[in-house]
């Protein structure tokens, strides 16, 4: 996975904006406006891409153990965000996959107001940055 597919992998759910909230080289991608997905521009440059992804905490701890590419989210709540490392034990699938739990965690703890113009909106693909 590359930076363009991530951008759209996250971009192609319902309720998702991008943003730079922090510099300009730190990307978030969130829902309802809260953080699902960060992740640094500079770090895809130098071939060392990390996302940081919301994770149940349990699930957390296991994916720990079974991936050296997971560890406990730098620079964020470590019980309740894993840091995960591109192109190394972690396959693009399971990347995807733990966007999803992410994304799903996120949305949960909305309101159920904004859960619902969520799941009544259509996604704007040609969201600018």
């Amino acid at each position: 996975m590359n930076i363009e597919e991530l951008y759209k992998f996250c971009l192609a759910k319902k309720g998702v904006s991008a943003h730079f909230p922090f510099d300009e080289d730190t990307l978030v991608f969130k829902v309802g406006k809260k953080m699902f997905v960060l992740t640094t521009l500079s770090n895809w440059e130098k071939k060392s891409a990390v996302i940081n992804l919301k994770c149940n905490p349990e699930k957390a701890l296991n994916l720990r153990a079974k991936y050296e590419a997971i560890s406990p989210g730098w620079h964020m709540n470590k019980k309740h965000w894993n840091t995960i490392g591109f192109n190394r034990d972690v396959s693009d699938k399971i990347i995807c996959e733990l966007i999803d739990h992410s994304y799903e965690l996120v949305i949960k703890s909305l309101t159920k107001s904004d859960q619902q113009k969520i799941a009544n909106s259509q996604q704007n693909y040609s969201q600018i940055l």
